[in-house]
Parts: structure tokens; sequence; C-alpha cells
């Protein structure tokens, strides 16, 4: 354990520290707004000024996540802190953030609606106001990828970085956000499960109407740059 210790540098020991007690407790919005079960899901977030990342172990309870469950990883995936096993999706949050420094949170999560629309291997489309403020068009889907490498990071930066969107659908997996921070990769996962529910109930009463590409612009512009304090 002290060999661990000596990795994390001291002079980010603070927001070690403060990462661990942000991200144990934004999982507990996973099971909260009904976006896991069991065990299932992860957040993590990047440590500023260190090639590191706060995530929470593997085939935890959401009962049992404290600040002091966290573990520390480096951005190949390999445990810096901690005492038990990184989640099994650390690879995949790790290479995110090698080839995405602009991310600051990842979160993965197997909610119903938005999985369920991963296991048609279809992207949902731009049919609501929301989906263009939040994701600025059309939620794309990412390619099939087998878990315990990164091969799922890589599906995850080949959809997203020619993308607006900060949700992408792991074919036949479910759905993975990315934010300037946890908090934010959080609401974007709360938000693409709520988006994907809609959708689906607007498809049990006919087509959806697609919006004008320039009307996506302007909504997203807005809620990207005026929205909000």
């Amino acid at each position: 354990m002290s060999d661990r210790l000596t990795a994390v540098p001291d002079g980010v020991r603070d927001d070690v520290e403060r990462l661990k007690r942000e991200v144990a407790a934004l999982h507990a919005e996973l099971p909260r707004n009904n976006l896991v079960v069991w065990t299932a899901g992860n957040v993590s977030a990047r440590v500023p000024g260190a090639d590191l990342l706060v995530i929470k172990p593997s085939g935890v309870s959401y009962d049992d996540i404290t600040p002091e469950a966290m573990v520390v990883c480096d951005l190949d995936g390999n445990l810096i802190e901690g005492d038990r096993k990184p989640s099994s999706d650390t690879a995949a949050h790790a290479y995110v953030y090698r080839h995405m420094p602009e991310v600051g949170g990842v979160v993965h999560t197997h909610s119903d609606y938005a999985t369920a629309w991963a296991a048609r291997r279809e992207p949902i489309p731009c049919v609501l106001t929301m989906i263009a403020d939040e994701f600025g068009g059309d939620i794309p889907v990412g390619p099939f990828a087998l878990i315990g490498d990164d091969s799922i990071g890589r599906g995850i930066v080949e959809t997203l970085r020619n993308s607006r969107s900060r949700a992408v659908l792991m074919a036949n997996h479910g759905p993975f956000t990315i934010g300037s921070d946890a908090r934010d990769a959080v609401k974007a996962a709360v938000m693409v499960e709520d988006v994907a529910r809609t959708v689906h109930l607007a498809r049990q009463l006919g087509q959806p109407v697609p919006m004008h590409q320039d009307d996506i612009d302007r909504l997203y512009d807005r809620y990207q740059n005026v929205y909000g304090q």
C-alpha cells in the first residue's frame, strides 16, 4: 500500500481526496435516476494536473460505495492507489482521457431505454429540443467491442471525436457519456436516458418529425453558451 501512495504526487493529493468524495457521491445519482441495477455502471473523474483518474472498484454494491472505497488509476488503467480491483470499464475510461484531453468525467450505465437503442444499433434521432440542447444532434451508435481492454474506449473516441454529442450508444452494450467533469457526465447520462424513453414513446404514436439543422444549431449554441448561470 505504501508503494502505491507514493505514486500520487503530493501536489494533487488534495484534488484526489476531493474527487474521491465527489465520485462516490455521484454514484448515488445512478440508482436514484434508475440508470443501473445491482453493481453495474460506473463514474470516473480525471485528476487535474496529473495522468490519473478516480473510479469505483469492480463489483461493489452502490450501498457500499464510499470515498474510501474509490480507487486511483493511471491513464493506462493501472491501479495506483486503493485496496480493490478497479472497475472492469477502467481501460475504456482511461483511453478516453488519454485521447480526449477536454474530457474530465466519464460515465457508463445500462439504463433501460438507452440500452434498448444500443441493442438495435440505432442512433437516437434529434427530434426534441432537449436533444438539440444537450447533444447537438443525433445521439450516435458506437461499434461493438468486447470488455476487458481498451477496445470500448477506442470506439467511444472514434465516435465522439468529431461529434457534438456527449453520449454514445455502444452497440449491444449501452450508453457512455463524457463531460467537462464527472458531474457533467452524470447529467448527460440522466439526459440520454430521458430522451431515449421519450423518443421511444413518440414512436409508439407514429414517426417523430426531424428538426431542421439550422434550428438544432441555434438551440445548441444557446443552451451551451447562454442558458443558465
